[in-house]
């Protein structure tokens, strides 16, 4: 066989296997979103991971470290809690080791998401009622049950595993990094986990950077000391504080409506013709909603999936209005017009988060 050789030295050689095709996404320089010239906005595109989110960033990292130290053989069953990428990633890296997979949902996991799970072998567990009105404690406990009930399994534990954070800090923010030569003065992610975030924190410590994290948190999550309440656009905020959340602080914290979750992503589609998942419009709401303060500045937004998986909600006028009351003339008077996105109401000031308190959770 006829060798292939590379014309550049720039291209990538060939990935031994597709989890080793995760990481390395695109960075986009948005230049429409926010129309404002005088705010330099890049996007981190994680939907370009070949499970495609981020979380195959974590969920690669958090079953090879159980291999090599001995956690999981070849006679284990993973099972784990998951609103929908986790659980993608998971069933990626899981068929791939030859690994079964039980993934806990609950009803607000997207069709499509649970097809995806499937389609990699992933049997699927599902909770249909909350327990004490949240559905995480409810897939929580039922992550427990199973864990008594089937011999040699192991519960990867997205919410305390530090493979988790650490994933990110060494791939996800220290692309954004290099490519932009250290220059971030600004860094928005979406909390749920926690993972992310707390990974970006970890990286800019270490380099003693003055990148201020801003975590983008979901109205009705408990994170940072929200009340809880509905959510209906899954992987932003929490129904319990997850331990990788013990001890953080970030610069800022938005708080953002589902609804901002929708404008943002029909917005990124109308300027800037990419397709983006409901994290990702939220924290681009965000980031429009701080323009006065971010002047001058550099940011960069960590997007979390695709739209191609929200088609059927957060792209669909039926389900926006059915859902969240919203019109379609109404949805575009909110994408045309200045961000709807709350203000952090304590510009400055740190959140930091003394102790966890999710049930059943340890690394």
């Amino acid at each position: 066989m006829q060798k292939i050789k590379q014309k550049h030295s720039t291209i990538a050689p060939p990935c031994e296997g597709v989890l080793e095709a995760i990481g390395s996404t695109p960075l986009i320089h948005l230049r429409r979103y926010l129309e404002s010239s005088d705010v330099q906005l890049y996007a981190k595109l994680e939907s370009s991971n070949p499970g495609g989110s981020a979380k195959d960033r974590p969920a690669r990292a958090m079953i090879e470290h159980a291999i090599v130290s001995g956690q999981l053989d070849e006679n284990s069953t993973i099972i784990e809690s998951t609103s929908g990428n986790m659980g993608i990633g998971l069933a990626q890296a899981c068929n791939y080791y030859g690994l079964p997979l039980i993934c806990v949902v609950d009803p607000n996991a997207q069709p499509q998401n649970i097809a995806i799970m499937e389609a990699y072998g992933a049997i699927i567990e599902r909770v249909t009622e909350p327990l004490y009105g949240d559905f995480l404690k409810a897939r929580l406990t039922r992550v427990q049950e199973l864990l008594q009930q089937i011999p040699h399994s192991f519960w990867p534990n997205q919410y305390a595993n530090l493979q988790n954070p650490l994933a990110h800090e060494m791939g996800t923010v220290q692309e954004v990094d290099a490519a932009l030569h250290g220059e971030i003065d600004y860094l928005f992610v979406a909390t749920s986990s926690v993972g992310t975030a707390r990974g970006c924190q970890e990286f800019f410590r270490k380099q003693g950077r003055k990148t201020k994290v801003i975590a983008v948190d979901a109205a009705g999550s408990k994170l940072f000391g929200g009340s809880g309440g509905q959510r209906r656009i899954p992987g932003m905020g929490s129904g319990n504080i997850p331990p990788l959340a013990a001890d953080q602080d970030f610069h800022q914290v938005i708080r953002v409506t589902d609804l901002d979750c929708v404008t943002g992503c029909r917005r990124m589609v109308k300027y800037e013709s990419i397709l983006a998942g409901g994290s990702a419009g939220g924290v681009l709401e965000a980031v429009r909603s701080m323009i006065p303060e971010l002047r001058t500045k550099v940011c960069a937004a960590i997007l979390h999936d695709s739209g191609t998986r929200y088609l059927d909600t957060i792209y669909s006028d039926e389900w926006v209005e059915q859902e969240l009351g919203c019109s379609p003339e109404e949805l575009q008077i909110r994408i045309e017009e200045p961000s709807f996105a709350a203000k952090p109401s304590s510009p400055r000031k740190p959140v930091f988060i003394k102790a966890p308190i999710l049930e059943h959770a340890s690394v």
